[in-house]
């Protein structure tokens, strides 16, 4: 696998984003299906069911993004947790924010206590944290 860094660690799924697009695009359509057959009283019900069903599936797609990454935040939690008790006989410092812990996963062993202990101390972001990784630590499980 390629060495991973701060430039190119993000995956992207286009497919993903793809279908994002195609139902946008499917709402606005449905939206527009809708306004026209006000006053159709023979299409109106289908128009809107089928406005209603679109935006159905696009929230589905939404949630289904949304509750992976929020599990895919508390597994992490939970990796670092455990790595920086085996490398320091503690747990993380409870100030740590999910998003800091996230940022943290790419720090080698050597960095990593020190990097949480300041990201704690200092508030640092995500992308701070992420900026002052030296030796990067790949993660290409997360999408």
């Amino acid at each position: 696998m390629p060495t991973q860094n701060i430039e190119n660690h993000a995956q992207r799924v286009p497919a993903f984003l793809a279908v994002g697009v195609t139902l946008m695009v499917t709402i606005i359509g449905c939206g527009v299906n809708l306004y026209n057959s006000i006053g159709d009283h023979q299409r109106i019900y289908s128009a809107s069911l089928l406005l209603v069903l679109t935006i159905c599936v696009f929230m589905t797609a939404f949630f289904a993004r949304t509750f992976a990454l929020k599990a895919q935040d508390r597994a992490i939690r939970a990796e670092e947790n455990l790595r920086h008790f085996v490398l320091t006989g503690k747990l993380l410092d409870s100030r740590l924010e999910p998003l800091q812990i996230v940022g943290l996963r790419f720090a080698s062993d050597a960095e990593f206590p020190a990097l949480a202990q300041q990201a704690a101390e200092k508030g640092l972001s995500q992308k701070d944290i992420k900026a002052l990784v030296k030796n990067w630590r790949p993660d290409f499980y997360r999408v």
